[in-house]
């Protein structure tokens, strides 16, 4: 099979190594200012040589941080001015569309009469994906189906029978229970795809979208291993791993003296991204956090160090209480006492300016999460071109539908690669 033409990397003569390894000595050279978490670190060390640009960003309007960190490739260029090398960034994170027709993309989508319990965004995601596959040739696996969302689409645009797998047994009845409905020639089965007896089949095309962290990675391994015919997936969620510390998947990425080190907390950077979530997540997501800012503050004061404390996610209750409320169920988890006669209306506001000024520093940080995404992707690509895979990389969406936009198409054999080394 012969991949579409539309979805080499940037430039069809670009070589996915170098692509890799340009964005792997770029992040080296920027890594002190991507690596600290303004979150826990009350002043970033990297606010000291680089003055001018920590001035620039502290000086910005609510309004402003808003705008920047829905559209980083204008602070990039913004910020490019006091640090030229932010220039080079949008040529780094560059991918070509996978479709650019709108009615490929419509066509491709579950009528909403047919979408019977499946979220309109996640409607709209599965169709993009299946426009950017077509066409379908051979069976398809369905890679942690869920509710068989994109296995009830693909098997709408095709002749195909779609398998799903998924461990979640409630999932699977109702999945089943909807393609009995709406009479889709597909079938989801019970299977946790972590087990040891887990296997894609030969020949078969295996697709995923939003599998997260070692799932995904799970599936490329199998598929290979198993001479999949095809295997396309939208990755998401990278830091969700069983290992403290990233390991690459491609011989040549392992093989570089200086490919970064990446430990779990600075893979999620590259999915810290809320342009989905409503203006009510936001703003919750905002005052909480100037709460666990506002506690931090108050536990380096009583400790008598200058230290971030970790603090376990919150019970959804805690959202309608107040800051006091919060402070005393941080503190009991933490094992601290705290003392009568808190001024808790002081450290409130201390939280408040610390969000505001963490908001800011983010800002900076948020620059590379497009990076560090493209260079674990970058990674995967050159994993399935050494196990003999022609391989298409690209966007199947807008960053608007979702940020998780990107999606691997590989193909076993098929003539040339698309992308040589």
């Amino acid at each position: 099979m012969t991949l579409p033409p539309a979805a080499s990397l940037h430039d069809p003569a670009e070589s996915v190594y170098n692509r890799w390894r340009q964005l792997n000595q770029w992040l080296s050279a920027h890594q002190t200012l991507w690596r600290p978490a303004p979150f826990t670190d009350p002043r970033p060390a990297w606010t000291v040589p680089y003055r001018d640009l920590a001035h620039d960003i502290e000086g910005l309007s609510d309004s402003d941080c808003e705008f920047y960190d829905d559209h980083p490739d204008q602070l990039a260029e913004r910020l490019s001015g006091l640090l030229p090398s932010l220039g080079e960034r949008q040529s780094l994170v560059a991918l070509p569309a996978m479709t650019d027709q709108q009615e490929t993309v419509a066509a491709s989508t579950l009528p909403e009469t047919r979408a019977t319990d499946m979220p309109g965004r996640k409607r709209l995601q599965a169709g993009a994906f299946a426009a950017a596959v077509k066409p379908l040739t051979g069976p398809v696996l369905d890679w942690c189906c869920g509710k068989g969302h994109l296995a009830r689409t693909l098997a709408a645009q095709c002749s195909v029978p779609v398998t799903g797998l998924e461990w979640d047994d409630a999932l699977v009845m109702d999945g089943n229970r909807l393609a009995r409905r709406f009479n889709d020639d597909v079938t989801l089965h019970r299977q946790d795809v972590m087990a040891l007896d887990v296997a894609v089949p030969e020949g078969v095309h295996g697709v995923a979208l939003h599998a997260c962290g070692d799932l995904h990675r799970r599936l490329i391994r199998k598929a290979t291993g198993g001479n999949a015919a095809r295997v396309s997936f939208s990755p998401c969620c990278y830091h969700l791993t069983a290992t403290t510390d990233y390991r690459p998947l491609s011989a040549r990425v392992n093989g570089n003296r200086e490919v970064l080190a990446l430990n779990r907390s600075e893979l999620r950077l590259a999915v810290q991204e809320t342009v989905t979530a409503p203006a009510r997540v936001r703003a919750e997501t905002a005052w909480v956090s100037g709460w666990r800012l506002g506690f931090d503050g108050l536990q380096r004061a009583l400790r008598g160090e200058d230290d971030y404390l970790p603090v376990p996610s919150h019970p959804a209750r805690l959202a309608g209480e107040d800051f006091e409320t919060f402070c005393r169920w941080a503190a009991d988890k933490k094992g601290l006492t705290l003392p009568a006669g808190i001024d808790f209306h002081y450290w409130q506001s201390v939280g408040e300016r610390r969000f505001s000024q963490v908001r800011r520093h983010e800002l900076v940080r948020h620059l590379f999460r497009r990076p560090l995404e493209l260079w674990l992707v970058l990674d995967y690509t050159l994993y399935l071109e050494e196990q003999g895979y022609e391989v298409r990389l690209g966007t199947f969406c807008d960053r608007q539908l979702t940020p998780r936009n990107i999606l691997i198409d590989a193909v076993r054999g098929g003539g040339e690669p698309l992308l040589r080394q």
